[in-house]
């Protein structure tokens, strides 16, 4: 049975998310004490609400460092991967962890994409990776946000909102869901049970 640590920092969707690793079978340890970062297996970190205020209780509770340097399989999920990149517009601007290069954006709002991204939308591969293992292309995701990560090198899967929206990146040993896995059926369950199963 695989152990997985999940930040409890006030900024998450902490409840959902331990709901759908136990599902899996897996034994969750909820924390906001940096040391417990030190024998963690792996972590996820997630997020809902603003970049600047997740960045400061990530601060106060002095969680940056150990996660900047946490080495085995570490995934953010929904804010959690916009926390990944190095910089937000959100809030006039913030610094956010800075282990993916680049600068989170405001979606641009539309007639055919209203902001915040609210909904399902599919899911295109752009390259294989053991986080994606039975996702196809078409499937389902669910989103809830307002800025975009930037699309790169980094990006493994993508969705169409009129722009591209980096839905699954990774660099290193550091994954980000942009979706919600625990709120997105068969797919958001099958990459949890895939991050579960990554070598610690």
């Amino acid at each position: 049975m695989s152990s997985v640590t999940l930040i409890g920092y006030g900024a998450g969707n902490v409840a959902s998310v331990r709901f759908a690793l136990e599902r899996l079978g897996a034994r969750v340890r909820i924390t906001a004490d940096p040391a417990d970062l030190i024998d963690a297996e792996r972590v996820i970190l997630p997020g809902v609400g603003a970049a600047g205020y997740a960045m400061q209780r990530l601060n106060a509770l002095g969680l940056v460092e150990p996660l900047r340097r946490f080495q085995r399989p570490l995934l953010g999920v929904c804010l959690g991967q916009q926390l990944l990149f190095e910089t937000s517009a959100e809030d006039g601007g913030a610094d956010l962890l800075g282990l993916i290069p680049g600068r989170v954006e405001a979606i641009a709002p539309a007639p055919s994409r209203p902001s915040p991204h609210m909904g399902w939308s599919r899911l295109t591969i752009r390259r294989p990776d053991p986080l994606l293992e039975g996702i196809k292309d078409g499937d389902w995701a669910y989103f809830v946000h307002g800025f975009v990560c930037p699309d790169g090198p980094t990006t493994l899967a993508a969705a169409d909102y009129g722009v591209p929206v980096p839905a699954v990146v990774n660099m290193g040993n550091r994954w980000g869901c942009q979706f919600h896995p625990e709120r997105s059926a068969a797919a958001g369950a099958r990459i949890l049970k895939n991050f579960l199963e990554l070598p610690a």
